[in-house]
C-alpha cells in the first residue's frame, strides 16, 4: 500500500496527483465540531414538521434551513450533510465539495467563515465521512444523482453555487455542464485534471521506478475505483457550463519530492488546470502563491474571497 512510501512530500503528491485519498492526505488534523450542531437538532425537527405540513410536493421544491448536520437517504443510502449562514435573499447557497479521502468536517472552517454573509453547506458523499458506504463502483453519473439530492434538499429549486476541492472539484466541474439550471457559479480549487490517467501516464513512463513507478501504478489503480469512495476517474472532455462566473485555482507547488519527474507533473497538472477554463467565456485562472493542494488550509482567506466573489457575480447575473 501506498503507506510504505514513507516520505511524507510523498504521500502530499499521491494526495495531489490523484485525489483518490488511499492515505490520510492530513491526519494531523483534528476533526472539526459544528458549533450549532444543538441547534441543528431543534431545526431538524422543526423542518419535519413543516414538511409533513406542506406535503411531498411542496417539500421536494422548498429548501430545508436547518443549521448543523443531518442526514438525508439517497436511494436507500444515508447521506450526511451540514449547513451553516442564514439564506440571503437573491443568493445562491454555496455547497461545498471536499477532495476524496476527506469529510466534510476537512472543510468546517471554510464553511463556517463563509456562512458569516452566505447559506453554506457541504456534505460527505458515499464511502467518505459520516455517509453509509457505497452499493457499488461509483462514477460521475452516480455521484451526481447523490448532488442532486443534496441539492433539492438544501437549496429546493433555487440557484447555487459549487465550491469543490480536488476530486471534489472535478465531480462539480463534471455536474455544472447538465445542469445549468440551478448552478451559478464553480470555484475549482487544484481540481483533479480532465485527463489524469492519460497526463499522468505519460508523465512517469512504464520505465520509471522505485517510488515514482509505484506511485503512477497505485494512483492509477486508485483512478478505477479502488479509493474510499469505489469512485471510477475517467477521463474526458471539458464541457461548457454556461457562461457563468468560474474561478479555477492552483496550488504553486506540489511536486518537488519527486525531483526527477516533478517538474513533468507539474506542467501536467498546470495543463490540465488550463483546460477546466473551457467551462465557461467567464472563467478566470489564478494560483494560490505559497500554497500546496490544500488551497483552503494554506491560503484559507483567498479560498473564502474567491467563493464570496463568484457567489456575488452570480447573485447579479440573477436578478
Amino acid at each position: 500500500m501506498l503507506r510504505t512510501i514513507k516520505a511524507t512530500a510523498m504521500a502530499a503528491l499521491l494526495c495531489g496527483v490523484a485525489g483518490t485519498g488511499l492515505v490520510a492526505c492530513d491526519e494531523t488534523a483534528p476533526a472539526a465540531v459544528d458549533e450549532k450542531a444543538l441547534e441543528g437538532t431543534i431545526d431538524d425537527a422543526v423542518d419535519d414538521i413543516v414538511d409533513d405540513a406542506l406535503g411531498s410536493t411542496a417539500a421536494a421544491t422548498a429548501p430545508a434551513t436547518f443549521t448543523g448536520a443531518r442526514k438525508i437517504e439517497v436511494q436507500g443510502r444515508s447521506v450526511n450533510v451540514s449547513c451553516a449562514g442564514s439564506p440571503v435573499e437573491d443568493r445562491p447557497v454555496v455547497v461545498l465539495l471536499a477532495g476524496a479521502g476527506d469529510g466534510l468536517d476537512k472543510m468546517a472552517d471554510l464553511r463556517k467563515k463563509l456562512s458569516e454573509r452566505d447559506r453554506v453547506c457541504s456534505y460527505d458523499r458515499l464511502g467518505e465521512g459520516a455517509s453509509d458506504q457505497p452499493a457499488t463502483v461509483q462514477r460521475q453519473a452516480d455521484s451526481g444523482k447523490v448532488l442532486t439530492a443534496v441539492l433539492d434538499h438544501v437549496a429546493g429549486d433555487g440557484p447555487v453555487v459549487l465550491a469543490g476541492h480536488s476530486l471534489g472539484g472535478l465531480i462539480a466541474a463534471r455536474y455544472a455542464p447538465d445542469h445549468q439550471d440551478r448552478v451559478k457559479g464553480l470555484v475549482l480549487m487544484d481540481a483533479t485534471i480532465p485527463a489524469l490517467n492519460a497526463g499522468l501516464a505519460k508523465a512517469v513512463p512504464e520505465s520509471a521506478a522505485g517510488p515514482a513507478a509505484e506511485l503512477r501504478d497505485q494512483t492509477l489503480a486508485a483512478n478505477q475505483g479502488q479509493n474510499p469512495e469505489r469512485f471510477v476517474i475517467d477521463d474526458a472532455k471539458v464541457r461548457s457550463a454556461g457562461d457563468i462566473p468560474v474561478a479555477v485555482i492552483q496550488h504553486e507547488t506540489q511536486y518537488a519530492a519527486v525531483p526527477e519527474y516533478g517538474p513533468a507533473l507539474e506542467k501536467m497538472w498546470s495543463a490540465g488546470q488550463k483546460q477546466w477554463l473551457a467551462l465557461s467565456s467567464r472563467s478566470e485562472l489564478s494560483t494560490a502563491a505559497e500554497s500546496g493542494h490544500y488551497i483552503y488550509t494554506d491560503r484559507p482567506g483567498l479560498a473564502v474571497e474567491a467563493v464570496r466573489d463568484v457567489t456575488t457575480q452570480a447573485a447579479a447575473d440573477q436578478r
